[in-house]
């Protein structure tokens, strides 16, 4: 967890990289799940405003304690389970109001100064709100949130990939595209539901210029990256750690040898949206240190490091860099590269990107790295 730098008298020097100095450093974000983020004790208020009595806890640290326990199960369809108490106390415009302003809030605090959260309108209709009026309270919620933080909020639509709205929230994301929307994706499990079924949203998505991403390569092997992007022309991956099944490294860690598809992934600078705690809790992988972002880094490509939900696995943005640092001795150019991935990848118009990476993200490494230099 050391970033050496060069010394005015050619010595090497060392310095640590901490978790609070982490969290001071601008950071980017492209892959949270509102519903997999909430506070527990806003859970709980909301249950208990709504007379929702279903919850497994009614104490903060015992709730905690369950939303974080079921996330250990090793499995993505069991580690979905936990979603069903969160959804059900965001029903209403206040809820959703409140739960989007704390996401903002709660990601300013971690030092993240942009951020694309995704959440699926579809899941929030049980009451009575339509669609329309569920994104406008989300995006409210953003607005409310991040006003005099330093953070910009977009939204992501996500469409439920074993239900049949796909093309309808594509369409609601377009809708909203000026509001605060700024791409379509879809989630859930990906066995039995390859992306494909849902080439109708993706083509119109390509047909209104607007973006897309897609959960890939999670819970699923390379068939499922391939059909994201050959069939449905994914412009970024959601997690996409299965990519790794088309890399052989020769034994003794010698020569990467990279298969058709991963070339293209790379070759194309296809951004990876990685979720290095969650893949370990859905299984797609045993450890940080084993993690596939290691390699893929040292390959060069468009790695970039998320939360995916940070109730559920009781994290930070800043908390997943600093386990990297540990597992892979990353420092602060290795930090400062996949935040720069990151905003590269953004869904935000050019010159808003290029304004964050050159005013924000850049000065503000400036300061920690060797000799003060950008």
């Amino acid at each position: 967890m050391q970033q050496r730098g060069e010394c005015d008298n050619g010595q090497v020097a060392e310095t640590q990289v901490t978790l609070d100095e982490i969290r001071r450093m601008p950071k980017v974000l492209l892959h949270d799940h509102l519903d997999g983020g909430l506070r527990p004790e806003t859970i709980i208020e909301l249950a208990a405003e709504t007379g929702y009595d279903r919850l497994p806890s009614t104490d903060v640290a015992g709730l905690t304690r369950w939303m974080t326990g079921v996330a250990q199960r090793g499995s993505l369809e069991l580690f979905l389970e936990a979603f069903e108490y969160t959804i059900a106390c965001m029903q209403t415009r206040d809820a959703l109001i409140r739960v989007a302003a704390e996401c903002a809030e709660d990601l300013a605090a971690d030092g993240v100064v942009y951020a694309e959260v995704r959440f699926a309108p579809e899941q929030h209709v049980s009451a009575g709100l339509s669609l329309d009026q569920v994104v406008d309270a989300v995006l409210e919620g953003f607005r409310r949130g991040s006003r005099g933080r330093g953070i910009t909020v977009y939204a992501l639509l996500t469409a439920m990939r074993t239900a049949a709205r796909s093309l309808e929230i594509a369409e609601l994301a377009v809708r909203h595209r000026d509001a605060g929307v700024v791409g379509f994706d879809i989630a859930g499990a990906e066995a039995g539901s390859p992306p494909s079924r849902h080439l109708d949203a993706f083509q119109y998505v390509a047909r209104e210029n607007f973006h897309n991403t897609i959960h890939a390569g999670e819970g699923f092997g390379l068939p499922s990256i391939w059909e994201a992007l050959q069939w449905c022309g994914a412009e970024r991956l959601g997690h996409g750690v299965r990519i790794i099944d088309d890399i052989r490294v020769a034994s003794g860690g010698g020569h990467a040898s990279l298969g058709r598809l991963a070339s293209y992934v790379r070759d194309r600078r296809i951004p990876l949206e990685m979720c290095p705690t969650s893949n370990v809790q859905t299984g797609a992988v045993t450890s940080i240190k084993e993690h596939p972002i290691g390699l893929l880094r040292e390959l060069l490509f468009r790695v970039t490091v998320n939360t995916d939900n940070r109730l559920m696995s009781g994290i930070t943005l800043s908390s997943e860099f600093h386990a990297l640092a540990e597992a892979f001795g990353y420092g602060w150019r290795d930090i400062e590269w996949l935040t720069i991935n990151a905003m590269k990848s953004a869904f935000a118009p050019f010159d808003e990107r290029l304004k964050i990476i050159n005013t924000v993200i850049k000065p503000g490494f400036a300061a920690v790295r060797p000799g003060g230099r950008a």
